[in-house]
């Protein structure tokens, strides 16, 4: 197969030229999900203030809080489900990691409605009932119908925002917080009866139908794209382990083959979630990136050993099947507005960038590769990144070495030198949090625009 790859290479690296450019501004999509999300907030609103006549005394004030703030929790819980949903046009046009900025970002306020509609609701009926707040809640959580499993679903949602929080993540291995994020869809499902029981404002009008459709809608479409449509692409493609290659320390390329693989679609810079049919995997689905452009007859994925689903990878035998869902993501040539491109990479962030430093669209000097490393056994690709350069005219600097011994390369100053006319450049950056966090902020100082720099991210 290392014949296949470096023939590969040089053939790709003919393909040259200006870059396509969408017709659209590249963050439109975006945009437009954002757009709707608050138009139907409104919505939501709107529908508390139609069956509102008005809100007199304290009891009424907090009863009504609670009323809002019941309703919007019951809108964000399926629209973060659906930014989730790995809906195609959603993955390829906003990103993945955007989607989970998003996704994380609403989770919080989900939280945070939750605990307000709980506290507000209980504490508005105690005064009406002119009865203690305790006393309400427990007849509340007894009496009311639907409001056991409404109970132990917001337990669950509240765990699952505790085990979020960046603290407890950090404690988490992915498999462990994967599972755990499957209870939200539980949570959801047992406060969706709650809501029309329970929910004055949700009666027997277009309201309820609405809510019907909303819930109904996302359940649809989480069931198609993170159900069936993986199985029917599993019995269509029959994804297996072909070959598992060193590439360095703790770093193994992986080859897979199947069938009709060039209907998958893939581009270069995407990746798949890959849930291998071996023990203890099987259960799994982790994210892992093209390292190499897609072809009829395998892809490649490189994956270092970050923890045990990665490290039992390594160990995969020649045959294992393989259930792949994707690809996904906007980190693709589609996201180019400039002519001249930088690919700035660190760490096995360069598995995407490889692939990428092979296919983007450019003429001899167009396109440049800094590849960031504290020791030289830590490269990736080194050969096959020079024999790419080479053919395709394009520049290629390792920037090697610890930082006490040759400083921080990735700061404005240093960058612009090594990158003339940076400002002018679309820029992709892959590789640890970290040092994305310091490249973007240092392209921003170099007065590289926003919206010219591209990074994607699989923290969680």
């Amino acid at each position: 197969m290392s014949a296949v790859t470096q023939q590969r290479a040089v053939r790709t690296g003919a393909h040259r030229g200006a870059p396509s450019g969408s017709q659209l501004p590249a963050d439109t999509v975006p945009r437009l999900v954002l757009a709707a999300i608050a138009l139907g907030a409104l919505a939501v609103v709107a529908i508390w203030w139609k069956n509102t006549l008005g809100v007199v005394g304290l009891d009424q004030w907090l009863t009504n809080a609670g009323r809002i703030t019941g309703l919007l929790a019951g809108y964000a819980a399926p629209v973060l489900l659906l930014l989730m949903a790995r809906i195609p046009l959603l993955e390829r046009e906003v990103g993945a990691d955007r989607l989970a900025r998003w996704h994380a970002m609403g989770g919080r306020y989900l939280v945070g409605l939750v605990t307000a509609h709980v506290i507000t609701i209980i504490w508005g009926y105690a005064l009406t009932a002119q009865r203690n707040v305790v006393g309400e809640g427990v007849s509340i959580v007894l009496t009311y119908p639907d409001m056991l499993k409404a109970t132990f679903g917001t337990v669950l949602l509240l765990a699952t925002g505790f085990f979020s929080a960046r603290a407890a993540r950090r404690r988490l291995g992915y498999e462990t917080w994967y599972y755990l994020h499957l209870a939200t869809y539980l949570a959801v499902t047992l406060g969706f009866a709650h809501q029309l029981s329970n929910g004055a404002d949700l009666g027997e009008g277009p309201e309820r139908l609405l809510w019907y459709g909303l819930y109904l809608g996302t359940a649809g479409l989480i069931g198609w794209y993170r159900l069936l449509r993986p199985w029917r692409l599993d019995r269509r493609h029959q994804l297996r382990v072909a070959e598992i290659r060193p590439e360095g320390p703790g770093t193994v390329s992986l080859f897979l083959t199947g069938r009709h693989l060039d209907e998958l679609g893939a581009e270069a810079g995407q990746f798949f979630r890959l849930q291998f049919q071996a023990k203890g995997l099987r259960f799994a689905a982790n994210p892992y990136s093209l390292s190499a452009p897609p072809s009829r007859d395998y892809l490649r994925f490189t994956v270092k050993d970050l923890g045990g689903h990665s490290a039992a990878v390594a160990r995969l035998r020649p045959g294992t099947k393989v259930r792949a869902e994707g690809p996904y993501g906007a980190f693709t040539a589609r996201r180019r507005r400039s002519r001249q491109v930088l690919l700035l990479a660190a760490g096995v962030g360069i598995t995407p960038l490889r692939a990428l430093f092979e296919t983007l669209p450019a003429a001899p000097g167009e396109l440049t590769l800094l590849y960031r490393a504290s020791a030289e056994e830590e490269l990736l690709f080194r050969r096959e990144l020079t024999a790419i350069a080479e053919a395709r005219g394009a520049r290629l600097q390792f920037l090697v070495g610890r930082r006490s011994e040759v400083g921080d390369p990735i700061q404005p100053t240093v960058l612009r030198n090594l990158v003339p006319g940076l400002a002018g450049h679309d820029v992709y950056v892959c590789g640890p949090e970290a040092f994305m966090e310091q490249a973007v902020t240092a392209l921003r100082q170099a007065r590289v625009p926003r919206h010219h720099i591209h990074h994607e991210s699989f923290s969680f």
